[in-house]
């Protein structure tokens, strides 16, 4: 199952702009990392995943499009979120999600 590859490139426009950045192919879409850890990604072919403090989560899935990360019927990954296409249109939004992700694994020790 490939991934949206125009989400890509806009999660790339934006990101990139950072210091530090690595892209990297990982579970079957594609994740950015800073110091080794991942800050976001592209899963489900067209969802963002995002990295965020785990005491946000909570209010961050009251959002409408946003919802907890993880596999059907098992226990969501703790401190990230997946949002939905309908909630990226705009690049506004995009690169608010982009910067809650980059400063969370900026705040993580370097792996």
């Amino acid at each position: 199952m490939a991934y949206d590859e125009q989400l890509e490139a806009r999660v790339n426009d934006l990101i990139h702009a950072r210091p530090g950045v690595i892209e990297r192919k990982m579970f079957g879409g594609v994740g950015w990392t800073l110091n080794g850890n991942m800050a976001v990604g592209i899963m489900r072919t067209d969802h963002l995943c995002v990295r965020l403090p785990p005491e946000e989560v909570d209010e961050a899935i009251r959002a409408p499009f946003v919802h907890e990360f993880g596999r059907p019927g098992a226990k969501p990954m703790k401190g990230f979120v997946l949002i939905e296409p309908a909630g990226l249109e705009d690049d506004a939004t995009l690169a608010e999600w982009i910067e809650r992700g980059t400063a969370r694994a900026l705040e993580l020790p370097a792996k």
